[in-house]
């Protein structure tokens, strides 16, 4: 599966590069610190996160590197390769179709320590639909300690002037939490409320820092969560 990933990933980029109204190529890194790691209403780590990126775009392809490492004892470590390509179907709609290579430590070059995820998503003006399923090594178990066929997750999303709200659901890591009984489980219901704001941070005449902001109920565990990060 990954030499078939790699090389469909290689032929976006070779359309990418090669078709004559692509836009210009471009490099991107950065940073971003947030007081706590939650991702699709769930929580890793704990204490302040550093998230790092390194990006190449080249139409509407990009190819990246993206991680998170947590500060404190208890590290939510996470180290990302993705690819992706962005089909514009309208001037206010667009169509994308992502892979995502996850590791979260351990040998790097063994393949049980990566998660496979394919992800598409739809925007229509503020609105968005997203769908994405996590393939997990294979013989690897479930709460239930059943062979565990992968996590799905959906979302949809709209985008305000000032701020945006989110409703998703999911299963596996998303869910996963200790019922009544003292059994774990991980079944398909809503892990992802949230709310979400950004503003810019005047720090001199020429500078500004981005900042961003949720808050965040995952029903499913009972999560609650408020972060806030800044971008670099």
């Amino acid at each position: 599966m990954k030499k078939t990933l790699l090389i469909a990933a290689s032929m976006l980029l070779m359309v990418a590069l090669f078709t004559p109204n692509a836009k210009a190529q471009e490099w991107d890194t950065g940073l971003d610190i947030y007081s706590s790691y939650i991702w699709r209403g769930a929580k890793f780590g704990s204490g302040p996160a550093f998230q790092p990126y390194v990006e190449f775009g080249a139409g509407g392809f990009a190819i990246g590197a993206w991680g998170s490492v947590s500060s404190d004892f208890d590290e939510g470590f996470e180290m990302d390769l993705y690819a992706g390509y962005e089909f514009a179907l309208s001037e206010s709609s667009t169509l994308g179709i992502t892979v995502t290579d996850y590791y979260f430590g351990g040998d790097w070059l063994d393949g049980d320590s990566h998660s496979i995820e394919p992800m598409v998503s739809l925007g229509l003006g503020g609105f968005s639909l997203t769908g994405a399923y996590m393939f997990l090594p294979d013989g690897s178990e479930d709460a239930e300690g059943e062979e565990d066929s992968g996590d799905m997750y959906l979302e949809a999303s709209y985008s305000f002037e000032n701020f945006s709200i989110g409703l998703g659901a999911g299963d596996g890591l998303y869910t996963l939490h200790e019922d009544d009984d003292g059994m774990m489980v991980d079944d398909f219901g809503i892990c992802n409320i949230n709310i979400g704001t950004s503003k810019d941070i005047a720090v001199t005449e020429t500078f500004t820092l981005p900042v961003s902001g949720s808050v965040i109920l995952n029903p499913a565990t009972g999560g609650f969560f408020i972060t806030v990060g800044i971008s670099l």
